[in-house]
């Protein structure tokens, strides 16, 4: 039995063969969509919430600014509470948002069982 041989295909054809099967484009609107809804979050906590856990501390007035000194060494530690209620709250948009796209059956929810 005789092999075909390959066609050549153009670095284009190619290119564009890659895009359709990995399906590159909605991963980088999701991308997108991911860094504005990032930024939205982290403006959200930044400006709303750790002044409003700032209001409860005394002296202090914002999360981030919290700190406290040894010796010579001050230890910001503010600000990594500020990061960290971030990620919970992008990580509950996320969990939320998966949790719809598998009501909807956009998504297969791997953790269910048939």
């Amino acid at each position: 039995m005789a092999e075909e041989t390959p066609v050549k295909k153009s670095f284009i054809q190619e290119f564009m063969d890659f895009l359709q099967t990995f399906g590159v484009i909605g991963l980088a609107i999701a991308f997108v969509i991911g860094q504005a809804a990032s930024k939205l979050v982290t403006a959200l906590v930044m400006d709303i919430i750790n002044p409003m856990i700032g209001l409860a501390m005394p002296d202090v007035g914002d999360l981030a600014k919290i700190s406290f000194t040894i010796g010579k060494s001050t230890f910001s530690y503010g600000d990594l509470i500020g990061n960290i209620i971030n990620f919970l709250v992008i990580a509950l948009v996320v969990f939320i948002a998966y949790k719809q796209m598998s009501k909807f059956g956009v998504i297969v929810d791997p953790t269910k069982k048939k």
